[in-house]
C-alpha cells in the first residue's frame, strides 16, 4: 500500500503558480532604430554648422577693409534758414584687430547749394562745401556668410566753406548783423551710424550706412541725418 501510495503521488504534475507566483510580463525594449537616425542629423548639422564657420571666417577674417561710398545728408547751412541736400563721397579704412572688432578712420566731402532768400547782394542760392576727418570704434554685432551688420562711432575735424560763392559778400549779412549762412571756420564733427554690408565675394561687398551727423558750426549744434552707401573691399587675411 505504501508503494502504491507512493507511485501515485509522484506521478501527478506539479500545480502551476498563482497570484504573485505568476511570471511577470516584461516591458517591451525601446527599438534602437531611432538611434542611427539621431546620429546621422547630428553629423548634418555639426557639418552644416562648420561649413557655416568657415564662410563667416573666410569673409571676415581680413585685417582691412576700405571703401569708395557716395553720400547724402540733410544739413542747415544757416542759423534761420532751411535744410539743404548735401551729396558726398566718403572713403576710409578700417583695421580689424578680430571678426568683430576694428579701428576706422573716415574722409568726406559734402557739396550742396543753400537758398538764402531774396537779399542785397542779388546771391539766392550760393554753393557751399564741408570736409570732414574723423576716427573711431567699428563693431560688427551681427555676422552671416552673405550679409553682417555692424555699429560705429566716429569723431574728429570739420571744415565750412560757406562764404566760396557769395562774390565777396562773405556770410550775406543783410541786414548788418543778420547772417544768413555759417562763417567759415573748424569745428568738430560727430557720427553714429549703423552699417549693413551684403557679400558679393568674400573680399568685395556693398554697403549701406544710415547715420546721424553732428557738427558744431556757428557755436551751434547741427543735427543732420544721411546715408553713405557703395562698394567694399577686404584684404590682407589675418
Amino acid at each position: 500500500m505504501h508503494a502504491v501510495l507512493a507511485q501515485s503521488s509522484s506521478s501527478n504534475p506539479p500545480t502551476p503558480a498563482t497570484g504573485q507566483d505568476q511570471a511577470q510580463p516584461q516591458p517591451q525594449q525601446p527599438s534602437d532604430q531611432t538611434q542611427p537616425q539621431q546620429s546621422v542629423q547630428a553629423r548634418i548639422r555639426a557639418r552644416r554648422e562648420q561649413r557655416r564657420a568657415a564662410a563667416i571666417h573666410d569673409a571676415y577674417s581680413h585685417r582691412f577693409e576700405t571703401w569708395a561710398d557716395m553720400g547724402y545728408l540733410r544739413f542747415r547751412p544757416g542759423p534761420s534758414l532751411q535744410r539743404l541736400t548735401y551729396y558726398a563721397w566718403d572713403t576710409g579704412l578700417t583695421r580689424y584687430f578680430n571678426e568683430r572688432l576694428g579701428a576706422t578712420i573716415d574722409g568726406r566731402g559734402y557739396y550742396g547749394t543753400a537758398y538764402v532768400g531774396l537779399n542785397p547782394s542779388n546771391i539766392t542760392r550760393p554753393s557751399i562745401s564741408q570736409y570732414d576727418a574723423m576716427g573711431g570704434p567699428t563693431y560688427r554685432f551681427f555676422l552671416h556668410p552673405k550679409y553682417s551688420v555692424a555699429g560705429r562711432v566716429l569723431a574728429g575735424y570739420a571744415y565750412g566753406n560757406f562764404s566760396g560763392d557769395t562774390n565777396g559778400f562773405g556770410s550775406i549779412c543783410f541786414p548788418a548783423g543778420s547772417c544768413r549762412l555759417y562763417p567759415d571756420g573748424n569745428t568738430f564733427a560727430a557720427s553714429a551710424s549703423v552699417i549693413g554690408e551684403v557679400n558679393v565675394t568674400p573680399n568685395i561687398g556693398l554697403r549701406l550706412a544710415p547715420e546721424y551727423f553732428f557738427t558744431g558750426f556757428g557755436s551751434t549744434l547741427q543735427a543732420s541725418r544721411g546715408f553713405t552707401g557703395g562698394i567694399v573691399y577686404r584684404f590682407g587675411k589675418q
